[in-house]
């Protein structure tokens, strides 16, 4: 059973950060504005912040990673569920502000780098003993892909990644074959993991206001793959495919396809492609996971 997890249950000697009043004494006081450079846009309401840790069963036991904690919204909420949180922030202006948010949090550690250039692996060994984390974060929108397929790629490293993420981009996430918001991103996360859709969030939840709304997704990371496959032709097949999504299958990969050396001739593509009964003139959007695994496999034999 998911632990619930709700603001009534503690404590608060200062008040709750993620609200309209506070966020806006918390950056007057600091003389802050968000800055677009990263993505800024502070969370104010609490409520969305209690269902991501409802979703995300953080417990005592659970070692979390936040990735831009801002202002410590969220921050503050995760330090009173969580046994510890690990903090990444690119942005160092932002010291003072959490020294002074998050001062009675003494179970929250900020490293000060950027999150693409951080070593996952060490920050687990370091901070969790080598076991799974969980990742709870409000991503910056402009580098939500290379963000959520660094911290996919890191298998055994997290459990759970439970993340507020553009609405289109959640989107593409969940969609199918057949749908115009299906590619490579689609298969990539679910390669990795199982996407659940945890709460919509409006644009009047954030301070400033954003111009597109908002998705809070839970990805349960799966300990094998669902499909069976070489998962470097895997990934390299559907790039091919979708990076030219309007050629044909096997227009696309015998023109756009170089995996360790080896291009494939469209003869080749068309052959592997009726052995498991698809027409030449299928395109990359119709095949679902299992197809493009089965694909891979056929390739490679």
């Amino acid at each position: 059973m998911t632990p619930s997890f709700s603001i009534h249950d503690y404590d608060w000697p200062p008040r709750v950060l993620a609200t309209p009043s506070a966020t806006r004494e918390v950056l007057e006081k600091h003389g802050l504005h968000a800055r677009k450079k990263y993505g800024q846009n502070f969370l104010i309401d609490a409520s969305v912040i209690e269902r991501s840790i409802e979703a995300a069963g953080i417990t005592e036991e659970d070692c979390v990673l936040e990735i831009g904690p801002g202002i410590g919204s969220m921050t503050q909420l995760l330090s009173r569920a969580a046994g510890h949180v690990v903090c990444v922030e690119i942005d160092t202006s932002l010291e003072p502000v959490l020294a002074d948010t998050l001062a009675d949090c003494d179970n929250v550690t900020i490293l000060w780098q950027d999150i693409l250039k951080t070593d996952l692996r060490a920050v687990c060994t370091e901070y969790n003993d080598g076991k799974p984390m969980k990742v709870v974060a409000n991503l910056p929108y402009y580098v939500t892909t290379p963000i959520l397929m660094e911290l996919l790629s890191k298998k055994g490293c997290f459990s759970s990644i439970t993340v507020m993420v553009q609405k289109e981009v959640a989107d593409r996430i969940r969609s199918g074959p057949g749908s115009k918001e299906y590619g490579a991103l689609s298969l990539a996360v679910q390669y990795y993991a199982e996407p659940e859709i945890v709460t919509q969030v409006s644009a009047g939840c954030f301070f400033p206001r954003p111009n597109v709304d908002s998705t809070v997704l839970c990805l349960q990371a799966y300990e094998e793959p669902p499909v069976q496959a070489d998962e470097g032709l895997l990934f390299a097949l559907i790039r091919a495919a979708f990076n030219q999504r309007r050629k044909t299958l096997a227009n696309a990969l015998s023109h756009g396809l170089d995996y360790r050396g080896r291009r494939l001739s469209r003869e080749e593509v068309v052959a592997a492609l009726e052995a498991f009964g698809l027409p030449a003139a299928v395109r990359g959007e119709a095949l679902s996971l299992e197809q493009f695994a089965a694909l891979s496999r056929q390739l490679t034999a």
